[in-house]
């Protein structure tokens, strides 16, 4: 399951300040703001707090002391290193606390919007290829027939949005997990990224999950010159989750009138990953209102963002888009919208035989012995009640009330017809409960 794991070219580390692609100015504050931030004095730990190679590090810190903003300090440092230490003039603390008020951002060193667009096609999700074994695999909790994995394996190596719809608590959202789960290489995500001399924040430790890898190695001289750009941090393919809660402002980008800097928007921290959105249809925004928003960046793998001053950007969109929802697709979407979206793949539920399936492999699981009287009594006498339509989350529920009673009563846990109907009678909520 761990495809393409080497697949994935790594960004280069830069070798010297001619290939940074960044203003000398802003890389020169955001140098100095880092030494008065962190009082740091010394070129290797600065350059392993601006994610820059010693030797650049070491360039941009020669630049400054040309200026004057920076100076030796003429003595070892205290630590018993041998390194010489460096310190801010006057001039250069009167400069650091002019940029702070222009910009907070100090630290990592961010990555031009172009040079990060070059990485993205070198990591791009539709560069994903996964077998039907792989997805299988990834998707092993679940009891699915196989004609939906059919459907499933090619509309995710094709890296095309998806929509999956179909009645509730039947695995739309456990799939969609799946299908992240089936994505096993590894990316490279900026931790900033720079555009018209305005830094984005990218990199978001809820959303990012970084590879183990990452952390192995704290020596700062290794990691500063070590097999990629420090500035981007090696992950797992990212997975963005919404449901209810979405809304079309979540889409933009955040700006903090405080630190003056902006944080990417949840569709960019997905790039190279998954973004899902659940329970489409229970926003506050109309769901053709919602997809409307996704029609560029879904037909031209472009999206479309705004600075606060107005001025408009394209980034790329690079990223799975997976829509479901409980509703038929005709309730909620126009078809000029339906037609944007490339794969649409019904969840039904189960047949009775896969519901057994899943009632045996979920009784197994939480160790309570099947009772034969019992799923007789179920199937003859329970389901005929809702015209035998069954969902896979039925069996966890059932089986689940099944033992809380058996924990209550202090008896070993077991199945029973009289337990049977009192967890059925909490699955649902009948018209005849309704006080009028």
């Amino acid at each position: 399951m761990n495809m393409q794991s080497s697949g994935v070219l790594a960004p280069p580390s830069p070798r010297s300040l001619d290939g940074m692609a960044l203003p000398l100015p802003m890389m020169r504050d955001i140098l100095i703001k880092t030494m008065f931030r962190m009082n740091l004095t010394l070129v290797t730990r600065l350059a392993k707090s601006i994610c820059l190679p010693v030797n650049v590090t070491q360039e941009l810190m020669d630049i400054a002391r040309s200026q004057l903003l920076v100076e030796a300090t003429g003595s070892l440092s205290s630590t018993g290193s041998t390194e010489m230490g460096y310190q801010l003039t006057d001039a250069g603390r009167k400069r650091a606390n002019e940029a702070l008020a222009q910009s907070e951002y100090f630290g990592p060193m961010p990555v031009p919007l172009d040079v990060y667009r070059d990485q993205i096609k070198r990591q791009s999700i539709r560069n994903i290829q996964i077998t039907r074994d792989q997805l299988t695999t990834a998707m092993g909790h679940l009891i699915l027939p196989p004609a939906l994995i059919s459907n499933l394996g090619p509309a995710v190596s094709s890296g095309r949005s998806i929509l999956m719809y179909g009645p509730p608590g039947n695995g739309k959202s456990s799939i969609s997990n799946g299908i992240r789960d089936a994505l096993g290489d590894k990316i490279y995500v900026p931790r900033a990224i720079e555009y018209a001399g305005q830094v984005i924040t990218v990199y978001d430790p809820i959303v990012h999950a970084a590879a183990e890898d990452e952390e192995q190695d704290p020596n700062s001289l290794r990691r500063t010159t070590g097999r990629f750009d420090t500035r981007y941090v090696r992950c797992e393919r990212p997975t963005v989750i919404t449901g209810g809660e979405l809304s079309l402002d979540m889409l933009d980008l955040v700006y903090n009138p405080v630190a003056r800097t902006y944080q990417a928007p949840l569709q960019m921290k997905s790039t190279g990953g998954i973004f899902i959105v659940d329970d489409l249809g229970r926003q506050a925004e109309p769901p053709q209102s919602l997809v409307n928003r996704w029609i560029v960046p879904l037909e031209e793998s472009k999206d479309i963002l705004a600075l606060q001053s107005g001025e408009k950007f394209e980034v790329p969109f690079d990223t799975l888009v997976i829509f479901s929802t409980n509703f038929h697709p005709n309730q909620i979407f126009d078809q000029a919208a339906l037609r944007r979206i490339f794969y649409k793949i019904k969840i039904d539920g189960p047949s009775q035989d896969d519901f057994l399936k899943i009632f045996a492999l979920v009784a197994r699981k939480k160790k309570i012995p099947l009772d034969e009287g019992t799923l007789v009594h179920l199937l003859q006498n329970l389901y005929p009640t809702i015209d035998n339509v069954y969902a896979n989350y039925q069996p966890v529920f059932l089986i689940d009330q099944m033992i809380a009673i058996c924990e209550f009563e202090g008896i070993p846990y077991q199945m029973t017809p009289d337990m049977m109907d009192r967890a059925w009678a909490n699955m649902f909520v009948t018209d005849e409960d309704i006080v009028r």
